[in-house]
């Protein structure tokens, strides 16, 4: 592998490889013993072959009526690029006469197992108790053309972007009889299509000349393809007949050298041509997306202000005599989960039980899920809003919390949310129930329409007065794919909005905005506050398999129903040749018509919404697997496969990262964020250790540094306002304080060390247990003793434990001289030594 200076205008985290292109063919020779799914007759087989990296269309075999063991002997070539994960689908079917044809199985197969030059022949079995079997013959050959370079991060990889330019003349072409309209095609391209239309009995003008460009990708086998269609008028309603061409032609982009101008003639109306002339043109080399697993430098550069604040909050609570500088400064942080108004409230307290004790400004990082993010949006609209007195915050969110929520479906207020959701699908978006719903909080929570962005919090943080606030959600997939085999970390900042597992960040003005292969290609607005708030918050699209892993926190269920789809089909010749960063060939073998309703009623989601994929035109590094980031954040079996990745979908599908894990924990534990402390509010009533103990598994799994969270029954059955963990025998996991709604010594004591008199004994008796809580999750109004009641419970169990958060920030002050100390002393071993 060869590398090549990184240009300046990239981030410091890619780099550029070399790159060659190959040409690839594909002989399906034959299949044996295939039984089909017709009982009298014998099937009638044919193979697809998709290849996306190369051409976004499948390809076909003929068709083999009734035969179960069917020759074919044809051969298809494909374009190869040898930095990209490339992996080849191929799928049996049997063709029905009326009806949907069956398909049988698809073989995923890494063509990294073919090497130049080399033919391999590869059988693969579909049955083995059957026989049923499909040979396939591969070879690769050189392309003699010079190396180009690839932008990547070891994980993501960009290819150079080419821009075909099109240009008709109207005016040279006789007019024509019919109204006709040319459409020019580039699959796979940003653009995909353009029309425009030749009108009988109008006469074209000098200035009839009309231009489109197409961005795609000038390594993959692209073709432009023309085709002149008659429009018939029907009633008031235009359309054309996509199978009544005039005319068409396809022209193999490869073939037309950058910067020289190539004439092709597309014979039209009365015999005259229609003449386009073609063009590529230069695409900007520096991507608007940042690939990267490191912080911004807006990130870091807020850390090195939010520094000298923390240092002199904890000199002060600690009563330290020097002062601490650098790597000597711990990173506190806190997590908050969801729990709708509960959530909303409760961070309200906690946060305002951090001012008190002058703990507030040793925070660096506040992350939030569902309705804590309420919570933390409303908050950063103020800039200064950790150093005013939190109790003005507070009696602001009471005065919502507590009101009436009937206007929020009033007619004048359903009119409003029609006319907003008109307005953004006018400016690009694809309005759904999401924003809907993010429209009703602001109805619900907010004093009128909130004109904020989430970019303009970037004022609060501008000298390192607040915390930086980190949004989370999970991006799924909108199909027949539960929660459990695949979601993805996201994270939202005032800074960037990025996808954790790829190293892929776009800066968060731009977040709703069409991006192809990392370039910003049509601006959108950026979202109102209130939208974002219903993505990160909507308790609504929760699905029934999200719904039994929530209550059960079981998904063997699950994991059964899939394994007899997807198995490892490698021989053992495979295996000795396959080096550690090829896929193994997995067989998938479809459900049946009654196991895909199934799964469809189990995994809908239909009112979650969608987004603009940034991750779009990108493709997965050959080596993708085997990078450190990428393996840290893939867990789910959809991570193996490359075609059913974020890069090759269409839209994001973004949710609440409570249908997972009901925390923020991951973008915590991000190594680059060096988080000592973690101060964990949980929010949840019936389950207040699970989403820790989930989190506790996930890292495990994941190889993440997390303390370990093991618990006896006597501990489980007498819960504690707060739990500390610490993992003595791995120094770099943080330590958490843990502090669930558990009310506990709060019965007795109306603040620490203080026993509640007789006639007070009422006030500790809050019920956040029962079904008949007046804080349940679908529960959106208050009453006002009820809410103060919460404010006074989780600010007595905060301040309670106040001893146990000062301990472990003296902890995290002692480890972090110690490795201070440690780093000085190898420093110094090592100049010596030069």
């Amino acid at each position: 592998m060869s590398y090549v200076m990184m240009d300046q205008g990239l981030p410091s985290s890619c780099y550029k490889e070399e790159a060659s292109n190959y040409e690839l063919s594909v002989r399906i020779i034959q299949a044996q013993n295939i039984h089909g799914t017709d009982i009298v007759t014998k099937p009638d087989c044919y193979v697809c072959l998709w290849l996306p990296t190369s051409l976004q269309e499948k390809k076909k075999t003929k068709t083999l009526w009734n035969c179960k063991n069917p020759v074919w002997n044809e051969t298809f070539n494909f374009r190869i690029h040898s930095q990209i994960k490339n992996i080849l689908e191929l799928s049996l079917h049997d063709a029905d006469t009326g009806t949907e044809d069956d398909h049988l199985y698809t073989v995923c197969y890494d063509l990294g197992n073919v090497t130049l030059d080399n033919p391999v022949l590869e059988t693969f079995p579909f049955n083995k108790e059957s026989g049923e079997e499909l040979q396939v013959e591969f070879t690769m050959l050189p392309i003699s053309e010079p190396k180009k370079t690839v932008t990547t991060n070891g994980v993501l990889v960009c290819p150079e972007m080419a821009a075909l330019e099109v240009q008709i003349e109207k005016a040279k072409v006789e007019k024509c009889k019919d109204k006709t309209e040319l459409v020019l095609t580039v699959k796979g391209s940003y653009e995909d299509s353009h029309r425009t239309m030749f009108i009988p009995n109008i006469t074209t003008g000098s200035s009839s000349k009309e231009t489109f460009e197409f961005h795609y990708s000038r390594d993959s086998a692209a073709e432009l393809t023309a085709s002149l269609n008659k429009v018939y008028p029907v009633v008031d309603v235009t359309f054309s007949n996509e199978d009544d061409h005039l005319n068409l032609t396809t022209v193999p982009l490869n073939v037309i050298s950058p910067d020289t101008e190539t004439n092709v003639q597309l014979p039209a109306m009365e015999n005259k041509p229609l003449e386009m002339q073609l063009k590529l043109n230069e695409c900007p080399e520096k991507l608007d997306v940042r690939l990267g697993f490191n912080l911004c430098d807006q990130e870091k550069a807020f850390l090195v202000k939010r520094q000298k604040v923390v240092a002199a909050a904890l000199k002060k609570v600690l009563q330290l005599q020097n002062d601490l500088v650098g790597e000597e400064i711990p990173v506190v942080a806190v997590m908050a989960t969801g729990g709708g108004a509960r959530a909303m409230s409760s961070l309200y307290s906690h946060l305002c039980g951090l001012q008190k004790m002058g703990l507030l400004d040793c925070v660096t990082y506040m992350a939030g899920a569902s309705g804590s993010t309420w919570t933390m949006s409303k908050l950063y609209g103020d800039p200064d809003w950790s150093q005013k007195e939190m109790s003005e915050s507070i009696n602001d969110a009471k005065k919502y919390i507590t009101k009436k929520k009937t206007s929020t479906f009033s007619v004048e207020r359903l009119k409003y949310y029609r006319q907003e959701l008109h307005q953004t699908s006018k400016e690009g978006q694809k309005p759904s129930f999401t924003d809907l719903w993010g429209l009703m909080l602001e109805s619900m929570f907010d004093n009128g329409r909130n004109e904020s962005k989430l970019s303009d919090q970037k004022a609060a943080l501008e000298n390192g007065q607040n915390p930086l606030p980190i949004y989370l959600a999970i991006n799924v997939k909108h199909g027949n794919i539960s929660t459990l085999d695949f979601k993805e970390w996201c994270e939202f900042t005032p800074y960037e909005v990025g996808l954790t597992k790829y190293g892929a960040s776009i800066r968060t003005e731009d977040f709703g905005s069409e991006f192809y292969m990392g370039r910003l290609m049509k601006r959108h607005p950026e979202p109102r506050i209130c939208y974002l708030q219903g993505l990160w918050g909507n308790v609504f699209s929760l699905n029934l398999v999200d719904t039994w892993y929530l209550t059960t926190q079981l998904d063997t269920f699950w994991e059964h129903w899939m394994k007899h789809r997807i198995k490892d089909i490698d021989n053992e010749d495979i295996r000795r040749r396959r080096e550690e960063a090829h896929t193994k060939t997995h067989l998938f073998t479809p459900s049946s018509t009654f196991s895909s309703i199934l799964t469809g009623l189990l995994t809908n989601r239909p009112i979650d919404g969608e987004q603009q994929n940034f991750l779009r035109g990108f493709h997965l590094h050959k080596d993708y697997h085997q990078h450190s980031q990428f393996r840290t954040w893939k867990d789910t079996h959809l991570d193996i496969f490359p075609n059913k990745l974020t890069p090759l979908a269409d839209n994001l599908c973004l949710v609440d990262a409570g249908y997972f894990i009901n925390a923020s924990f991951p973008p915590l534990l991000k190594p680059e964020r060096k988080v000592d402390i973690i101060l964990s509010f949980d929010y949840t009533l019936d389950t207040p250790l699970q989403a820790l103990e989930q989190t506790c598994t996930y890292c495990e799994a994941q190889g993440i540094c997390f303390p370990k969270v093991s618990l006896s029954e006597e501990e489980r059955k007498k819960q504690k306002e707060c739990y500390v963990f610490v993992d003595d025998d791995n120094p770099t996991a943080p330590i958490v304080l843990h502090f669930p709604l558990v009310n506990d010594t709060f019965r007795k004591y109306k603040e620490p060390g203080v026993l509640r008199a007789q006639e007070e004994m009422s006030e500790g008796n809050i019920d956040v247990t029962s079904f008949f809580s007046p804080y349940l999750l679908t529960n959106f109004t208050y009453s006002e003793s009820d809410f103060d009641r919460l404010m006074k419970f989780t600010q007595y169990n905060l301040q309670n434990s106040s001893n146990l958060i000062l301990d472990a920030m003296r902890t995290a002050v002692e480890k972090r001289k110690n490795r201070n100390l440690l780093n000085k002393m190898y420093q110094n071993k090592t100049q010596t030594k030069s």
